[in-house]
């Protein structure tokens, strides 16, 4: 789970092994504002204090780091090598 700094209420919620979705919350009102596959086990989420953006770190299948742009979550860059999940 993360909060962001950048928008009151929005919360990001990151899906398992199943799912590997990245949700957005509209946490005032419970809404889904938005589902993102992003093809892996969603284990950690952190916003940029700084940015728009929103780091993601996976286990299965592909062990990796990814930056996403919010709110098109178009990937700005993906970091990969680990050989586990990346807690």
């Amino acid at each position: 789970l993360a909060w962001s700094p950048h928008e009151r209420n929005l919360l990001a919620s990151g899906g398992g092994t199943a799912d590997r979705s990245i949700k957005f919350w509209n946490a005032a009102s419970g809404a889904l504002i938005n589902s993102v596959d992003t093809g892996s086990q969603v284990c950690a989420l952190q916003w940029s204090p700084f940015e728009k953006e929103l780091l993601s770190s996976h286990g299965f299948a592909e062990n990796q780091l990814c930056l996403w742009k919010y709110p098109t979550m178009a990937r700005v860059k993906e970091f990969k090598g680990h050989t586990s999940r990346v807690l």
